[in-house]
């Protein structure tokens, strides 16, 4: 079994000298915290968009993670390079339930613009196109390792900022 190196803590060699061989110095007194172990988040409700400029054309995603009530957790704005408007709402669902996943979240509800990708993930629609099965089968072991998941669809009137954070990516091509 290795020897774990001494930790001197506030501790500083005598001037002149060094610090005995296998001292660590420890650098901070209080502990440290990452934000995503203080703030439990345990429901979040999503709001997500995909768009492409052409289609296929150069594509981006948006999207908010917001708490119960309504605080903001995440804010998601990113090109994802060339693709389909579908495949762009599958990516940016699948990348903001990841960032939720990761912030802890057990219960997701998401709202989204795109009727044919709500449907289909609620199973009413047929997933015809063969490049979205890929994308809808990540979105089910996402949501798998939920105790409870909904999706919605909205109006697109409804989802502006996750609209304005998806345009904000593709006009920064």
């Amino acid at each position: 079994m290795p020897c774990l190196p001494h930790i001197a803590i506030g501790q500083r060699a005598p001037e002149g000298q060094k610090r005995p061989a296998g001292t660590v110095r420890h650098l901070r007194k209080n502990p440290v915290y990452f934000l995503k172990d203080i703030l439990k988040v345990n429901k979040v409700i999503i709001h997500t968009d995909g768009a492409a400029r052409g289609n296929p054309g150069p594509a981006a995603i948006g999207a908010t993670i917001k708490d119960e009530t309504g605080n903001l957790i995440a804010r998601i704005s990113k090109r994802i390079g060339v693709t389909t408007n579908n495949q762009a709402e599958y990516r940016a669902i699948i990348t903001a339930l990841e960032k939720a996943i990761n912030s802890g979240a057990k219960h997701v509800v998401l709202k989204s613009d795109s009727e044919l990708v709500v449907q289909q993930i609620n199973g009413r629609y047929k997933i015809k196109n063969t490049a979205l099965r890929p994308l809808y089968q990540k979105v089910v072991q996402l949501t798998g390792s939920l105790e409870s998941f909904t999706i919605s669809y909205i109006p697109r009137e409804q989802n502006a900022e996750a609209d304005a954070l998806a345009n904000k990516a593709l006009d920064e091509i």
